[in-house]
């Protein structure tokens, strides 16, 4: 055995929040991620386990990192893993202690999300935010940790390129008082009618109970996607996949 009693018990702990905080580190899965990880300047790499195979394959991009990597077999790797069918290899990463936007905030689109509880849907909304060249997301301090296992998976890889920060939104709203600040609420106007500028905040709320009473008094822009069928609601990330191709679309 490669790993130690205590190294499968340290690692196994960064799957709670808490651990990850008090460690500074989260681990991700999987060959994909792996190579974009790999390739990646943003995260500090601070150590790789991996089958032999695997370490065979990306033997070019591997060269550097010699001195962290740990050859793990099948059966170690599951130990280790949070996934029913572990993928070759899991990576150490350090998480930052204090993530910035990517951008200047008045030059650009940002998200800003209240709450979000489900780490699919968090996940989701930054894989979003990546394909339509999205940079940061504010999070509210309620909101799931960027850093669940299930969150990163449901990114593919958009961590690496989108600034996730957590902070108190009502603050950071009015730090901005001349841009627009649009609210996804049912008694909005209808989006597809709505003039949408290329600069500002998009608000989306919780999944069950939307945005609060608070953070809605300081929408500028009210915008909803009309119903057409019967369907009660619609999911965050699917609402925010469609508000982010409207304001694309009219050059936002």
């Amino acid at each position: 055995m490669n790993l130690s009693k205590n190294k499968i018990k340290y690692l196994l702990s960064l799957q709670l929040k808490k651990n990850r905080l008090k460690e500074r580190s989260f681990l991700v899965e999987g060959e994909k991620i792996a190579t974009e990880v790999l390739t990646q300047k943003r995260y500090k790499i601070k150590a790789i386990y991996a089958l032999s195979d695997w370490l065979e394959d990306f033997a070019p991009l591997l060269a550097q990192y010699k001195p962290i990597i740990t050859v793990v077999t099948t059966v170690e790797l599951k130990k280790i893993s949070s996934l029913k069918s572990p993928n070759r290899v899991l990576i150490e990463l350090e998480a930052p202690t204090d993530e910035q936007p990517s951008y200047a905030i008045q030059n650009s689109l940002s998200l800003v999300l209240e709450n979000i509880q489900d780490p699919g849907n968090l996940g989701t909304i930054i894989r979003i935010a990546d394909w339509f060249g999205i940079s940061t997301i504010f999070c509210s301090i309620g909101c799931v940790d960027v850093y669940n296992s299930k969150t990163l998976q449901a990114s593919m890889g958009g961590f690496l390129r989108v600034s996730v920060v957590y902070t108190q939104l009502p603050e950071l709203l009015q730090q901005y008082p001349q841009l627009p600040v649009y609210g996804a609420i049912l008694q909005g106007e209808n989006v597809f009618q709505t003039p949408l500028q290329a600069t500002g905040f998009l608000l989306i709320g919780n999944e069950g109970k939307g945005l609060s009473e608070h953070l809605q008094t300081l929408i500028t822009h009210p915008v909803t996607i009309p119903k057409y069928g019967g369907a009660e609601s619609l999911n965050a990330a699917v609402a925010t996949g469609i508000l982010c191709a409207l304001f694309r679309q009219s050059g936002g």
